[in-house]
């Protein structure tokens, strides 16, 4: 559902009644920064702040980012070095503790199970994220948008206070010539390393190949499956085949995309479908054909716990009951190239106008890659940044057309938007799955609803 709209709130409802809540752990450094610089509203962040084993490293978060009286007016949020491969101790202690905080108010107060989901493509800070949120007792951990191969092990690493890497994805590298990402809890952390469980470990795949493979070729131990049809929000996995598009420019998906779901049962793990999985009656199909259950994101995006903005929340209700919302799978979006969902919404970036206003700016920095130079070192780059900079970094032009920084809008889908100079917020970019043009009729006149009544649905 994107950063931060499946919050410790609505991960917290869910577990409470029973069933895995997940929280998004990808860019929550940022997110919980920002909470801190709006003041921290309900003290909940500094609440699970006093639990962390480490209390040195929240002392110095708290010094520099919280603002007890909120920002002023027009006061810019406070923004974190980029990540590069090689990160300073605090950026990485900051991340650690950001994800350590989101799943433990998650877990707070109930006995459930919380998971932490994580975008493999994101590498540079997802090493200090899983060792975060493993200190705050996460059950399960998800990932997709990519191939998570090496996860297994590093969970297993980290369950036992060790030192892990990943092979770091550097573009024009000779074969030989990688790099790796590494963190080592005992470098990073002083003092003694509490004791840890290692969590489950659910793959997000699209393909019986990539299951395959990660059940028979991983680092660790694989627990399971999300098997994620296109249908579902967020990035999709691209068609297999030659690329072919309807009339709307959209990706076209054909049988070649399908997983074949005996042959996923065959490997002996559980699984769970998911995309197109919100409506009455999936659930039970879905158990029929095997799976253990099902993963649900957009009817849970727009409920009372999500963290969606409010005004956000309204309009695309709003729309959903008077029939006129629209869901499109942008080729083109996102800077990883992944196709990805987008709500047509009004005010947003999806507008071309509103999109062709904004000035490009990469100041978060998530989706860069990283690239050989010329020199032999290390540069990023991100096909959403100025044109210009992209080009003299050794990009094509063409990649960046119709690029989107997806960074700053969906923080700006937590009402959460950088101000630059006097300029009006970043603007919004909405991602949804395609159940998300059947909300009206879950809604039946409603014009808001809870976690809890989308359960009393999908299990109806």
């Amino acid at each position: 559902m994107g950063v931060g709209i499946s919050n410790w709130v609505l991960a917290n409802a869910v577990a409470r009644a029973g069933y895995l809540g997940v929280v998004s752990g990808t860019v929550v450094d940022h997110v919980m920064v920002r909470r801190l610089a709006d003041g921290d509203e309900g003290g909940h962040v500094r609440r699970a702040m006093e639990s962390f084993p480490f209390p040195e490293v929240v002392s110095h978060v708290l010094e520099r980012y919280f603002n007890p009286g909120g920002r002023a007016d027009g006061e810019p949020y406070p923004n974190l070095p980029m990540f590069r491969q090689k990160m300073k101790k605090a950026r990485l202690q900051l991340t650690a503790l950001a994800n350590f905080v989101e799943v433990t108010l998650a877990k707070e107060g109930h006995d459930g199970l919380v998971g932490v989901n994580l975008l493999t493509k994101v590498q540079m800070p997802n090493l200090a994220s899983l060792y975060g949120a493993m200190l705050a007792d996460v059950d399960y951990v998800l990932m997709g948008a990519g191939i998570p191969r090496e996860i297994p092990g590093v969970l297993d690493r980290f369950s036992r206070n060790e030192k892990a890497t990943i092979r770091f994805d550097v573009a024009e590298s000779e074969d030989y010539d990688c790099e790796d990402l590494e963190f080592d809890p005992s470098e990073q952390f002083d003092g003694p390393l509490p004791a840890l469980k290692r969590p489950k470990f659910l793959a997000i795949i699209a393909s019986n190949s990539l299951a395959t493979m990660l059940a028979r070729k991983s680092t660790g131990r694989v627990d399971g499956f999300i098997i994620e049809a296109p249908t579902a929000g967020g990035h999709n996995a691209p068609p297999r085949g030659e690329r072919r598009l309807n009339e709307a420019g959209e990706p076209l998906y054909g049988e070649r995309d399908e997983v074949d779901l005996d042959k996923i049962g065959k490997l002996g793990l559980p699984f769970w479908l998911a995309g197109g999985a919100g409506h009455k009656g999936r659930l039970q199909e879905a158990l029929d054909a095997g799976a253990t259950g099902i993963q649900v994101g957009t009817l849970f995006a727009y409920c009372d716990e999500a963290g969606t903005a409010e005004s956000l929340k309204r309009r695309v209700i709003q729309q959903s009951l008077h029939g006129h919302v629209q869901i499109r799978t942008d080729g083109r979006a996102s800077p990883t190239g992944f196709p990805f969902k987008v709500v047509e919404l009004p005010q947003s970036i999806s507008e071309q106008e509103t999109y062709e206003q904004r000035t490009r700016v990469c100041d978060l920095g998530y989706l860069r890659t990283a690239y050989r130079t010329d020199k032999g070192g290390i540069n990023y780059r991100c096909p959403a940044e100025p044109v210009e900079t992209y080009v003299k970094k050794g990009g094509l032009e063409a990649d960046t057309v119709g690029r989107k920084c997806l960074c700053n809008a969906l923080m700006s889908n937590l009402d959460r938007g950088q101000l630059r100079n006097g300029e009006a917020p970043e603007k919004p970019l909405l991602t949804s799955g395609d159940d998300l043009e059947n909300l009206g009729l879950f809604l039946n006149g409603r014009t808001s609803y809870t976690a809890a009544d989308v359960l009393d649905y999908l299990l109806s």
